[in-house]
């Protein structure tokens, strides 16, 4: 189980009390401040424990698990699940970006004519035949020969 929560950046008020860190237990006294998991931060101070990247500048996301606080890319690297490229076979991991066919996904690389190699643009159209990804033209000379039918995806 994980937990999911957003970054709030605050504007400190000068008229208030100065809010302690939950990081560094000291007093916030900068002009802005961080509220994540019902606590308040100093900008340098909520980072992921991993890359050590400042969480208030990558996003408005942070992730925790096993006491981590974590950047959503590192929380995908530890513990989002990996599979295998429909294509080369090898593995995919979990924060890398993936193109989709029915049940099958695949390495952006990978995401290519399976009998000429022609890689696809957006917008272009692509065939499943068989688990194999084809462009247009060796999906229609398939059909002249074979005379499959159509399943344009």
């Amino acid at each position: 189980m994980f937990n999911r929560d957003g970054i709030q950046m605050l504007s400190a008020q000068p008229d208030t009390k100065p809010k302690g860190c939950a990081g560094c237990n000291r007093k916030i006294k900068d002009r802005y401040l961080l509220k994540a998991l019902d606590k308040y931060w100093h900008e340098d101070c909520l980072k992921c424990a991993c890359c050590d990247c400042r969480l208030g500048e990558v996003g408005s996301t942070l992730y925790t698990k096993a006491n981590l606080i974590l950047c959503r890319r590192d929380y995908l690297r530890l513990f989002g699940v990996t599979g295998n490229c429909a294509a080369c076979s090898k593995l995919i991991p979990a924060f890398e970006m993936v193109m989709r066919a029915k049940d099958n996904v695949y390495h952006l690389d990978c995401f290519a004519c399976q009998l000429c190699n022609q890689r696809f643009c957006v917008g272009d159209k692509f065939f499943l035949k068989n688990n194999m990804i084809l462009c247009q033209t060796d999906y229609e000379e398939g059909l002249m020969k074979e005379g499959y039918t159509s399943q344009v995806r």
